[in-house]
C-alpha cells in the first residue's frame, strides 16, 4: 500500500460505524508506512474512536490539502475546526452529523474534480439525517453528479472478481423495466468499456445480463431482450466492444465467477445486488462510474444499531481502501 497515489477518506456520519471501520482498515492495511490517506473529518471524533479501540495511531490535523505530508507517519486529518466543539450522538440521527457528513463529502468531491486527490473512498453517510438538514442529495451520488456536471452516473458494486454495473439502482422494478432502452442499455455498455479501459483492462469482457427469465425464451416470455438489449449489444459490438448478450441471469453471474466476463452489466437493482452479497457480502464494496474521478466506497450503512459498540466489521472498508489505490495507479482518468 506504500505507492505515491494520493487517497482521500471521507468520514462519514459520525454518529455512525464510519470512524470505526476506517480506523480498524487503516491500522490493517498501513502499519508503520508513509503516504496514509487523508481522512476527511473531524479530529475529536476521529481521535476518540481510535482510544475507545485501543488502537495507537498517531494523527495530525491540517487545513489544508496543501498542507498534506507524503513522507509523515501521522494520519493527517483534514478539519476546519467547524465541529470541533460538537458532540455528536452515537447510533442516532442528527442535524449535525447531517451536515458534517454532507459537507466532507462535498469536499472531497471538489479535491477529487481538482485533482488534489487521486481518489476517495467513503465511509456510510445516512439519508435520513441529510434530509434532517434540509439536503436535497439524496446520496453521495447526487453530489458528484452535480458537482462533476456529469449526465449518467452509474453504480459498480464488487466482490472479488465479480463486478455488476447497474443500468439503474434506486427505481421502482416497473420503473427499471420500463428503463430497459436500446438507448440506455446502449450508454450502459460503452461507460462500462471506457472506464474498465481507463482502469487499465485490455478489451474488457462484458456480459449483459438478460431482464426476463430465460432470456426471453425467444420471445415465449416477454420481448425486451429482441426488441431492447440485443440491438444495444450488437451495436456495442460492431464499435468494437468485446460484449456478449443477453444472457440468462441466473447462470450469467455463475459465468462471470469463473472468468468468462470482467463485469456484468445488470437491469435493475436487485439483479446486482443479490449475487454480489451471496457471493461475499462482507467484501463488497460500491464503485462509480461516469464521474471524472475515482470513487469507492463500503456496501453498507451507518448500522447505528452497532455503532460505538467496537463490533463493525471493517472488512469492506479495506477492500473499498485497496480498490481505490489499485485504479488510481493503472486510471488514464
Amino acid at each position: 500500500m506504500n505507492n505515491k497515489e494520493k487517497l482521500a477518506i471521507t468520514l462519514g456520519d459520525p454518529s455512525g460505524i464510519g470512524p470505526e471501520v476506517i480506523i480498524k482498515a487503516i491500522s490493517s492495511l498501513y502499519g508503520d508506512k508513509e503516504n496514509l490517506p487523508i481522512i476527511i473529518g473531524d479530529t475529536k471524533t476521529v481521535e476518540k474512536t481510535a482510544k475507545k479501540l485501543d488502537i495507537k495511531l498517531s494523527f495530525k490535523q491540517i487545513n489544508s490539502i496543501d498542507s498534506y505530508d507524503q513522507s509523515s507517519k501521522e494520519i493527517q486529518i483534514l478539519d476546519n475546526n467547524k465541529y470541533s466543539e460538537i458532540d455528536f450522538p452515537v447510533g442516532d440521527n442528527s442535524v449535525e452529523s447531517g451536515n458534517a457528513s454532507h459537507e466532507w463529502v462535498e469536499t472531497a468531491t471538489d479535491l477529487a474534480i481538482s485533482k488534489k486527490v487521486d481518489a476517495i473512498c467513503t465511509a456510510p453517510i445516512n439519508k435520513e439525517s441529510w434530509q434532517m438538514s434540509g439536503f436535497s442529495d439524496i446520496g453521495h451520488q447526487e453530489i458528484f453528479k452535480r458537482k462533476s456536471k456529469s449526465n449518467y452516473v452509474a453504480t459498480m458494486l464488487v466482490s472479488g472478481t465479480l463486478r455488476c454495473m447497474h443500468l439503474s439502482t434506486h427505481l421502482s422494478l416497473a420503473e427499471a423495466c420500463n428503463y430497459v432502452t436500446t438507448e440506455n442499455v446502449t450508454r450502459a455498455i460503452k461507460l462500462t468499456h471506457d472506464h474498465f479501459t481507463m482502469w487499465g483492462f485490455n478489451k474488457p469482457r462484458i456480459g449483459v445480463a438478460a431482464l426476463n427469465p430465460h432470456a426471453s425464451d425467444g420471445g415465449l416470455i416477454g420481448n425486451t431482450e429482441q426488441k431492447e438489449i440485443l440491438p444495444a449489444v450488437e451495436k456495442c459490438k460492431n464499435e468494437g466492444i468485446n460484449v456478449t448478450g443477453p444472457h440468462p441471469a441466473d447462470s450469467i453471474f455463475y459465468d462471470a465467477i469463473n472468468d468468462k466476463h470482467d463485469v456484468v452489466v445488470v437491469m435493475y437493482h436487485d439483479q446486482g445486488h443479490i449475487p454480489i452479497k451471496v457471493y461475499g457480502f462482507e467484501e463488497s464494496i460500491s464503485v462509480n462510474l461516469g464521474v471524472p474521478f475515482i470513487r469507492t466506497s463500503v456496501d453498507h450503512g451507518t448500522a447505528f444499531d452497532i455503532a460505538g459498540k467496537n463490533i463493525a466489521d471493517s472488512t469492506s472498508m479495506i477492500e473499498a481502501i485497496k480498490l481505490a489505490q489499485n485504479l488510481s495507479k493503472n486510471s488514464k482518468l
